[in-house]
């Protein structure tokens, strides 16, 4: 477990006599305090990109109150029946009037977080899927940009909302997703691109990368007996690469990890075209699957793999 105790003051902790007359530590409150320093750990990014957006402690505090509200709410009730607010006051340490009000705006809809694909981003993914716009291997078509029904216009006009085929041939040769060559054909260049903004870019990144990954942490940490098997998770890590090397590493690795996601990518459409997408179901649930390169450059981190 990380060891942060020499950066930050530790919380005062209960104390318990052992029989031998020594005072000791609670098994409990040792493993809160083991969970509270990994969690300090985690938050330290999290930190820097807050004040980055000038966001500061009382907003993020308002924050972590709707998701402890929100969690014990939703999780821990009995017989199928959401937590009183009794109840959560005791689990989360707020009062009752905090959880009322936090509820409140729970149930209003303030606290609803959407990422949606951009227009952008639904042509590019069904350029890639659908069989009137691939070949025989799947790969993207060399696309003309108005002429017969499997051009650009046509899988724009399908799949592009109310995006002119025009403005989107624009943006996506802005954003380095295809090239036109002199006859006006348009090809892919890339399958990602960059998000717009940089905000949009932290928050398809959160929302899509740190959140599904905290749910398989969380998930493959409840109690085994509870549920059947786990979800995967696979980290391959090393503490005896030259830091004269770690380009190298961060090149081999880039290249890896895009051809793995590509190639979830092409499970996920093969399984998309089995049903239509445009029929409406509820038993839909979003599924993710995630690797990623680490590399620490925190020199204030404080902690042993």
């Amino acid at each position: 477990m990380p060891s942060l105790g020499r950066l930050f003051p530790r919380p005062k902790i209960s104390l318990a006599i052992h029989e031998s007359g020594q005072y000791i530590l609670t098994m409990q409150e040792q493993l809160k305090q083991q969970v509270l320093d990994a969690f300090l750990l985690v938050m330290r990014p999290i930190v820097r990109i807050l004040l980055r957006y000038g966001i500061g402690y009382r907003e993020f505090v308002e924050v972590t109150k709707t998701a402890y509200v929100d969690g014990a709410s939703s999780d821990f009730g009995l017989r199928g029946r959401p937590t009183n607010i009794s109840r959560v006051a005791v689990m989360t340490g707020l009062t009752r009037k905090e959880v009322r009000r936090i509820r409140d705006k729970i149930s209003s809809g303030d606290s609803k977080i959407t990422v949606k694909t951009t227009p952008l981003a639904d042509v590019l993914h069904h350029w890639h899927a659908e069989a009137d716009f691939t070949d025989a291997s799947g790969n993207p078509l060399q696309l003309s940009f108005s002429k017969g029904k499997k051009s650009f216009s046509a899988l724009v006009k399908k799949f592009g909302g109310d995006i002119p085929a025009g403005a989107m041939r624009t943006e996506m040769k802005r954003v380095g997703a295809v090239s036109e060559d002199e006859d006006g054909n348009l090809t892919v260049t890339s399958r990602a691109f960059e998000p717009a903004s940089s905000h949009q870019k932290l928050q398809t990144l959160l929302a899509h990368g740190a959140y599904p990954m905290l749910c398989n942490i969380e998930y493959n940490t409840r109690d085994l007996k509870s549920h059947e098997g786990t979800w995967a998770h696979r980290i391959a890590f090393t503490q005896s690469v030259r830091r004269e090397n770690a380009g190298q590493l961060r090149r081999i690795t880039r290249d890896r990890i895009v051809e793995f996601a590509e190639s979830v990518d092409d499970l996920f459409m093969a399984y998309e075209s089995l049903h239509d997408n445009k029929s409406i179901s509820d038993n839909r649930d979003p599924i993710a699957v995630g690797v990623f390169y680490f590399e620490e450059t925190d020199e204030n981190a404080n902690y042993e793999w």
